[in-house]
């Protein structure tokens, strides 16, 4: 089961991925939590994504490409994967199919979670996260326990640079600017799912169930 997890920053895609995951025995691959495991670790991969993501740009192909290609070629993948954050322009999507050509694979489901861009922006302003084990929290309705101390692993909880002020709206754009398209390209080759993200997880993760159940 190949799957692309699609949607704008803020949709619930984090949230959806780990329902998916908890079900089906298929790896979860985040390009986003590559490369901030990559800014983290200080390598030069990480340096160059930083300036990017910090400015809410989409890191460059050439960086993203190599990393998924290889990812994907991994054992872990053999029965399949759940892309996230990758691809986000038509020239990625291309670059993936000829990768999973190699593999002898291919998309077989791009699931679309959309929401009003006020909810996005609401969402991302309070969203916050533990700088040990990921976990992530909002602020708004679903906060830690304790301010400022993560519930599972008591990390401390920071909010990223990516989702302060202007950023957000940036982010936004950019994903409007050069991300929607895919939603043709893969509506094209009838492999496309829209879900309304302004729900319950659990609704939202209901239909994601029926689509994947009828593959």
């Amino acid at each position: 089961m190949n799957i692309i997890l699609m949607g704008p920053p803020g949709a619930g895609k984090g949230t959806q991925a780990e329902l998916i995951k908890a079900i089906y025995p298929i790896p979860h691959i985040s390009t986003g939590d590559m490369f901030r495991d990559a800014v983290s670790n200080g390598t030069e991969l990480g340096k160059e994504a930083q300036k990017y993501m910090e400015a809410g740009k989409l890191v460059p192909d050439k960086v993203t490409i190599g990393i998924v290609e290889e990812r994907l070629a991994q054992s872990d993948c053999a029965k399949g994967f759940l892309l996230d954050g990758f691809p986000r322009t038509t020239v990625q999507a291309d670059a993936l199919n000829q990768a999973l050509l190699k593999l002898n694979k291919k998309v077989e489901v791009a699931l679309n979670i959309a929401a009003p861009n006020e909810i996005l922006i609401e969402r991302l302003s309070g969203r916050v996260s533990c700088k040990e084990c990921k976990k992530v929290y909002n602020l708004s309705y679903n906060p830690p326990a304790k301010t400022g101390v993560c519930d599972i692993c008591a990390g401390e909880i920071i909010q990223r640079s990516d989702d302060r002020g202007e950023t957000v709206a940036k982010r936004l754009e950019v994903y409007n600017e050069q991300t929607a398209p895919l939603l043709d390209y893969y509506s094209k080759k009838s492999v496309l799912h829209n879900l309304n993200g302004n729900r319950d997880s659990r609704v939202v993760f209901e239909d994601v169930v029926k689509i994947l159940e009828s593959l």
